[in-house]
């Protein structure tokens, strides 16, 4: 059975930054979900991560008919997790070529978790070190894997996970939209339960905030009330850096909603800073 989708985000400049390099957007009429985490100097952060949420969700809303561009070919997943692909590429060549255009912006990348749901499937896509959750029941599993130096030395074997939490060089990527002219992104299949929730995030929270307190506080009624819990529980966790949560609901719809067809009338929505 097709999933009713319930989804809701929020941004938090947070305790120390000047400003918001994170950005995030959803369309639940095409059913996909972006958080981008920006990085670079005089704002070009900012301006790379708006311009990676804003080329995906673009590229979904234009009927996934954009040319692929890169080069990369992708095998063992679905056509929905190439789309997603497809789309994280362009925006990497559109954030390359605006940082190559401009000696402001030159350098410029961000990260990106991005989700495209389709039914009761739904596919994932990262690059860098923003990251997804799933939520079920009372338990939550990371989908996703950063593309850090600390992670890439714990998947080495050369330090453990507890000594990448403590590390300095937590916040070292090793890829990231826009600083080369081409890039590849992880992708993942998956299928939905009743009441699962994705939980898209930058790390200026998955750094700072507890597994057991992202289920406390995803594992109740409002999606809004539940991001604004979690961007707390990362300002009192101590996070330094922007924060940014998007959470995504698969529900089966009342007998309300399929008699009036709300599914097939529900309006597109964007949020973003």
């Amino acid at each position: 059975m097709d999933f009713m989708i319930q989804a809701a985000g929020k941004t938090d400049i947070g305790l120390v930054r000047k400003n918001n390099e994170d950005n995030f957007g959803y369309d639940l009429r095409h059913g996909i979900f972006v958080v981008c985490d920006g990085m670079g100097g005089q704002q070009a952060g900012e301006l790379a991560s708006k311009i990676a949420v804003d080329t995906v969700l673009d590229y979904f809303r234009q009927g996934r008919n954009v040319a692929p561009v890169g080069g990369a070919t992708f095998e063992g997943v679905s056509k929905r997790a190439v789309d997603l692909a497809n789309a994280i590429q362009l925006a990497n060549q559109v954030i390359h070529e605006s940082g190559a255009r401009d000696v402001n912006h030159a350098g410029m990348g961000s990260t990106i978790v991005a989700v495209a749901v389709e039914g009761n499937l739904f596919s994932i896509a990262n690059v860098g070190d923003s990251r997804i959750y799933l939520v079920r029941k009372n338990e939550i599993v990371q989908l996703t894997s950063d593309h850090s130096l600390v992670m890439e030395q714990v998947r080495r074997g050369l330090m453990t996970l507890e000594e990448a939490e403590q590390s300095k060089m937590q916040n070292v990527i090793v890829r990231a939209l826009g600083t080369d002219d081409s890039v590849e992104p992880d992708l993942a299949d998956h299928e939905f339960n009743q009441d699962d929730v994705l939980l898209l995030c930058s790390d200026g929270m998955s750094r700072y905030v507890k597994e057991e307190k992202m289920t406390e506080a995803i594992n109740q009624e409002s999606l809004e009330q539940a991001c604004t819990d979690l961007i707390e529980a990362a300002k009192s966790g101590g996070s330094d850096d922007n924060i940014t949560c998007l959470l995504v609901r698969a529900v089966h719809p009342s007998w309300k909603d399929r008699i009036f067809g709300r599914l097939s009338s529900q309006p597109g929505q964007k949020s973003s800073t």
